[in-house]
């Protein structure tokens, strides 16, 4: 698990799904799967790109956020070659695609201290509220609280059958 802190704290769950690999030894240049699913949770890492932003990689995501003209806020995870490739919208792809509702990662990285991430999650708070009142005057009926809370059971059983079936798939 060297190099894994983030896995540390669900060792039980990966000594359980690897029982058959923890006395392998790989050669050098071998790579190892802990999970083909990576998170924060599960060994992934943030790295900020912020400085690589600028028009050619604005339009990238503006092309892709605009197909369905209904699209407003969200994150994209991508895999890609090279940063310059994605500028030029070329060996991409989108693993994930994490809608209004998804976390602003960015707020975990780049050094951020309690007091930076509470900012960042609050800007964005703002920045919903923004386009929910947008959509309100353009015709958007708003959910009822009934509505947003089964929206959110089904999300969480949703989670739970993910989980469950995460932990019972063997690499």
């Amino acid at each position: 698990m060297i190099g894994y802190e983030r896995v540390c704290f669900r060792l039980e769950e990966m000594k359980a799904k690897h029982a058959a690999n923890l006395e392998k030894v790989l050669r050098a240049g071998e790579v190892y799967f802990l999970s083909y699913a990576l998170n924060l949770s599960r060994g992934g890492r943030l790295v900020s790109l912020a400085h690589e932003k600028d028009e050619r990689l604005l339009k990238v995501f503006d092309d892709l956020s605009h197909y369905t003209k209904h699209f407003y806020y969200g994150r994209y995870d991508i895999k890609c070659t090279s940063v310059e490739d994605l500028k030029e919208g070329k060996n991409f792809c989108i693993l994930e695609y994490n809608g209004c509702g998804a976390e602003p990662h960015h707020a975990y990285g780049d050094g951020n201290n309690l007091w930076q991430a509470y900012r960042i999650f609050i800007y964005h708070w703002k920045v919903l509220y923004k386009i929910a009142e947008y959509n309100h005057r353009h015709g958007f009926p708003r959910w009822s609280f009934r509505r947003g809370w089964d929206y959110l059971k089904k999300g969480k059983a949703n989670y739970r059958l993910i989980k469950k079936l995460d932990a019972e798939t063997q690499l």
